[in-house]
């Protein structure tokens, strides 16, 4: 499977963004239904942080406490595309962000390595 973000940039705080992340698969069948789709994000310096995820079997959808009430994640399964839009952003919204897939985890939402396949980032800059 291959994921392309999009969708980032640079923008005033308090301004929004989304994000998309489309998945492109090399096998027949496939389906958000089998997997969940993640969003992470990274600053220089930091760890990766996890943002948010949804499950595709159920679109049950899970935030990080930091994003709760200003980020919200959809999917669109006809597209293979999931979205995560962004409103109220601040500085410490700034870093690249990625998304990423998991098929199997134990409990929802998936831990960090559960995730099979990455995408390869968007930068977004939230300007004070």
């Amino acid at each position: 499977v291959q994921l392309v973000e999009s969708g980032g940039g640079l923008v005033q705080a308090g301004g929004s963004l989304r994000l998309s992340c489309a998945a492109r698969a090399f096998t027949t069948g496939f389906t958000f239904d089998d997997w969940a789709i993640g969003w992470f994000r990274q600053t220089p310096g930091k760890e990766r942080e996890w943002v948010s995820c949804i499950v595709g079997s159920d679109d049950s959808t899970y935030y990080a406490d930091s994003v709760k009430g200003r980020f919200t994640i959809s999917s669109d399964n006809a597209k293979n595309t999931v979205y995560l839009q962004m409103n109220s952003l601040s500085p410490e919204d700034t870093g690249v962000y990625y998304c990423a897939i998991a098929r199997f985890w134990v409990r929802a939402p998936p831990l960090e390595r559960n995730y099979d396949y990455w995408g390869q980032g968007t930068q977004v800059t939230v300007s004070s």
